[in-house]
């Protein structure tokens, strides 16, 4: 079972979401190459959500508490769903 993060971004944010990217992108890489993140990006051009899939729930609530974006209040909220993958 995997677990799918969906984020929605708060209206009017990108210049600040490009601003605090760096560190978001750092803290991606740092869960993909522990095995804790098996893929993530936004939706949209230009972004109003964003997705990750996750390889457990303790994995992306961690990553979501530590998160630039989720600090940082450009998130307006974030759901996470069981995701039962026939691929990946």
């Amino acid at each position: 079972m995997k677990i799918v993060s969906f984020y929605d971004v708060v209206p009017g944010a990108l210049a600040k979401l490009m601003e605090h990217y760096p560190a978001h992108r750092a803290r991606l890489e740092e869960f993909h190459a522990r095995g804790l993140l098996l893929a993530a990006g936004p939706l949209g051009n230009p972004p109003e959500s964003a997705m990750g899939i996750f390889a457990s729930r303790e994995a992306a609530e961690e990553f979501i508490a530590g998160d630039p974006f989720v600090i940082n209040g450009l998130i307006s909220k974030w759901r996470l769903l069981e995701w039962n993958a026939a691929f990946i």
